[in-house]
């Protein structure tokens, strides 16, 4: 009886032992996904840098590449590289024009959401300049940005006294300074260029609007936001850099896509 008794007590004590590792097995926290930055034209991934350190401090692997900013379909091929050197899974963020590239690599594998900030979400066959001119606001033209021409194409760069006005109106006039001397001119072609491919009706989306964009029209982001169905986070006081001048907010939006 002894024995008969000894015997179960270990097979109890196994079966607990391995029903306990089995659901801790089964409870352990999903790896956080990467979070993918892609900033947008007369910017470069600087733009970025407050919220990039409050994800790195919670503990996110953040990757903000730099955009070539030639033609949306070469900066989507470039962007798709880059996407495949990151495993697991992976939230998109776009700003502006980099709304439009992270819609186009929607569909790549493991991409779990998107967010777009201050950004065009276009659908295939449209173009990001008829977007914004679709509603008046956008205070992009000729009066706010210089061309630089080159052998094979022209290139659009903001004017440094627009700068500000047009982007980063909440910002201190230092700042704002920096950013304009440091922006990266983009070609005047990615207007013009035709979207591809619309976001996968199913993949969750966000979208950070601020009401003082004066880069994209206010109307215009909300139009594009409420047609993709993506859950909207109102930056009323905003500029068009609302990702440097509210970067909690902006953070705590990519957060709750990532989970």
């Amino acid at each position: 009886m002894r024995i008969r008794s000894l015997t179960a007590a270990v097979a109890t004590v196994l079966l607990t032992v391995t029903g306990a590792t089995s659901a801790a097995a089964t409870h352990q926290p999903k790896p956080k996904p990467t979070i993918v930055l892609v900033h947008g034209a007369f910017a470069d991934a600087n733009s970025w840098s407050e919220v990039t350190k409050k994800l790195q401090r919670d503990g996110y692997t953040v990757v903000s590449p730099a955009v070539p900013l030639r033609t949306i379909a070469t900066d989507t091929s470039y962007l798709e590289g880059v996407l495949a050197g990151i495993p697991g899974p992976k939230v998109l963020v776009g700003h502006s024009y980099g709304g439009a590239l992270i819609t186009e690599l929607a569909g790549t594998a493991d991409v779990k959401s998107l967010v777009y900030v201050a950004a065009f979400i276009p659908q295939a066959g449209e173009t990001i300049g008829a977007l914004n001119s679709q509603f008046p606001g956008s205070e992009i033209g000729p009066d706010t940005t210089s061309t630089i021409s080159y052998p094979g194409g022209v290139d659009l760069v903001m004017k440094p006294d627009a700068f500000r006005w047009v982007f980063a109106a909440d910002l201190p006039s230092r700042q704002a300074a920096v950013l304009a001397s440091s922006q990266r001119p983009v070609s005047a072609g990615v207007f013009t260029e035709t979207v591809l491919k619309s976001a996968p009706a199913g993949l969750p989306k966000y979208a950070v609007l601020p009401g003082k964009d004066r880069a994209i029209a206010p109307a215009a982001e909300q139009f594009m936001a409420k047609r993709a169905g993506a859950k909207i986070v109102q930056a009323p006081g905003a500029s068009h850099l609302v990702m440097l001048s509210e970067p909690s907010l902006v953070t705590h939006t990519i957060e709750q896509a990532a989970r």
